[in-house]
Order: C-alpha cells, then structure tokens, then sequence
C-alpha cells in the first residue's frame, strides 16, 4: 500500500510557549500534610522546584532542536495521522526495526539509543549488529493527535504499524517495545506474522496458565508479589483512563503543573530510582517528555488507548504469538511475570533478567537496552 509520507519538523509556535509560562507562573498549588512525601501522590515540594525549574530555566528549543536532528515524518494511516522517526542506518544490510513507546511516554524515551541502534559503527559496536529505526508516536499521543475517531485499540495500531512498514518498503522486519509498546508489538506478532523476523519486549504481558501457577522461584513470586502491590497501590491512573479519560482530560490539558505531576510520578514509581527520580532521569529528560503531551494537547486523547484497549478486551492478547520472542525483565518493571507463563503465549526464544533499571528502560539504561536489542535480533536475522 502507498503511504503520502510528508516530511516533519517539530516547530512549537511561540504563543504556546508564552502561554505555558503564564500558566506556570500562576499554578495554584494544593496544600499537603505535613511529612506526607510521595505516599498521598506527588510530593508538594518537589512539584514546586519542578515547576519553578520549568518555568524559569528549562530550555525547550533546545530540546527541539535536538528532536529535529532525527528525520521526522508524518502519514495518514487507516483515517489517522500518525508521525514518526524515520532513521535509516548507514549500513546497507540493516535490519528495520519498528519501536513503539507507552504511556506516559513518547519518543523522547528513545533519543539515547536510536544512535547506537542505527549505526553501530560510530558508537564502539558490530556494523553487522545495524538497524533502520522507525519510531512512531501511537495514534492520539503527541505528534500524532489528538485522535479523531473510536477503536484506536493496541490491536488497530498494530494493523497501522504493520501498514506503516509495507508503505516504508519493508517486507522483512523487526519489532520492540514496552508499556503499550509492548501489547501493541504483540499484536503486530499475531497480526502480520509474515513479515516479522522477531519481536523484542522490554514488558512481558502474560496470565498464568489454566492449569495454574506451577513451581515458582524466590525471584518470581517476588515479581508477582509487586504486580499486587501494583495493583493495588499504583493503578488509579488506569482505572481513570480506562472509564472517563475525558473527565481527567479537562485538568490535564488546562494546568501543565497538574500534567507534570500525573506523569512525573509515574517516572518515579516505576523507575530504578530508590524514590529519587532524578537520580534515574534528568529534569530536562522528564519535561521533554511532558513537553510532548502538553504542546500537542494530547493529554486527553493519550488516556483513551486505555478505554479503547478496555472495551476491546483487555491487557492478555488472546491467542499465541508464534514468531520469535525475545524479553528483557528489568527488576523495577512493574509487570515480571514468570518464564513459564510467558511461553504460554510467546514463543520465547531469548530471556534475560538485566541488573538493573526498569519501566522505561530505553530511557534508564540505554547502554543494557542497545545491548539485548542486538543480542536478540542477531540470532533472528
């Protein structure tokens, strides 16, 4: 299929950055109990340097300036826009690779590695390790949105994923992501199986088998243990984006301070940080990411992969994915199902539990992230 592919430039006007510093300088910030910390949600303290910092010192036309030495592109796909990166590697037997972010996240997550993914060469790698990189924003998030229509579910964006690659000349390619990126590539596993050498997941979604659990180690249960705690203590948003995104959407897209807190939070809780998210993140890293919902307004429209996703389904794929499967469990990620009951549903092929990082490991740990990358896919190309 033919795809009108425009060229792209991310090009904030000026009035929406004047607009947003108004905004900051007039936040109304609610009050908090005494030594409440992070436990009630977003520590008032540190929402207030935050805001301060991103109102007074935080450069955004640099960061957009350094978005802008990607190649960046836009197309309409089955009724929607959708922008992606486009990096095609300097060596000419690359592999192509689709990535795909989540929420509350965005391309931003991949600016670290794109680098080392496409040319290997220059960053102390194997050539032979190369990839053209395609890095889409999911229909409704930043410079993909808002969108327009219902149904934009993970299994619709991976129909689109896989149009988007054909209309790209790719008739053999890879495929990685996390979060939704994650439930999205594996639908592309089921639905375009063909021309898949191999999908990558740094978040493996999996239900335990119908003949239940099985033996599980000390390492596993403690994964399950912190799914329920998850569940339990940290999965509000969900519920909210999953039943009334609308309703979240009139806050988030009126007070940048309140965006900042509803994502910055989630950086901190899901992240190898010891509940010190700058020690996992830069302050500029995280507001580049906010910048991306808030200039584009896609605050709202971002939450309601969550709802459509609902009435689709749910989070468990039905069915099995055949291609070949490689996982990388980092020990903050918030979903570590045990082995055996993710080859239930993948056909895993490669499985390795890193070190350290966690949720955004793209964005955490770049180096580990590049490195399963390639390892997987050399035993697939």
């Amino acid at each position: 299929m033919a795809l009108d592919i425009t060229p792209f430039t991310v090009a904030v006007p000026d009035a929406v950055l004047d607009d947003l510093h108004e905004r900051l300088a007039r936040t109304r910030f609610p009050e908090a109990i005494p030594g409440a910390d992070w436990d009630y949600g977003t520590d008032l303290a540190y929402e207030r340097d935050l805001v301060a910092y991103w109102r007074d010192v935080y450069d955004w036309r640099a960061h957009e300036a350094r978005l802008n030495e990607l190649d960046h592109f836009t197309t309409t796909v089955d009724g929607a826009r959708v922008h992606f990166v486009h990096q095609r590697s300097p060596e000419p037997d690359a592999l192509p690779l689709i990535i795909t972010h989540g929420w509350p996240g965005s391309i931003v997550e991949f600016l670290d590695v794109i680098g080392p993914l496409t040319d290997p060469r220059a960053h102390g790698g194997d050539p032979a390790d190369a990839f053209h990189v395609v890095a889409p924003s999911i229909p409704g998030y930043a410079f993909s949105g808002p969108t327009a229509d219902r149904g934009w579910s993970p299994e619709r964006v991976a129909r689109a994923w896989a149009t988007l690659m054909a209309g790209l000349g790719y008739d053999r390619y890879g495929a990685q992501g996390g979060d939704w990126g994650a439930m999205i590539t594996t639908r592309l596993g089921q639905v375009d199986p063909g021309h898949l050498a191999g999908i990558h997941l740094n978040m493996v979604v999996a239900g335990a088998p119908a003949d239940g659990p099985g033996d599980l180690t000390p390492t596993e249960l403690q994964g399950l243990a912190d799914m329920a705690s998850y569940f339990e203590l940290d999965s509000g948003y969900m519920q909210i984006q999953a039943t009334k995104p609308q309703t979240i959407g009139y806050a988030l897209e009126d007070s940048p301070a309140g965006l900042a807190a509803w994502i910055v939070e989630k950086f901190r809780s899901w992240s190898d940080c010891r509940g010190d998210v700058e020690s996992a993140f830069t302050r500029d890293q995280l507001l580049t990411n906010v910048m991306c919902y808030w200039c584009t307004g896609t605050a709202h429209s971002s939450a309601r992969l969550y709802y459509e996703n609902r009435v689709a389904g749910g989070f468990v794929a039905e069915g099995r994915v055949e291609v070949p499967t490689g996982a990388a469990i980092y020990p903050r990620e918030i979903v570590r199902p045990p082995r055996h009951w993710a080859e239930q549903s993948f056909n895993i092929t490669h499985w390795v539990e890193q070190p350290r990082g966690g949720h955004f490991a793209a964005m955490e740990q770049p180096e580990l992230f590049v490195d399963d990358v390639r390892a997987f896919f050399r035993t697939v190309r």
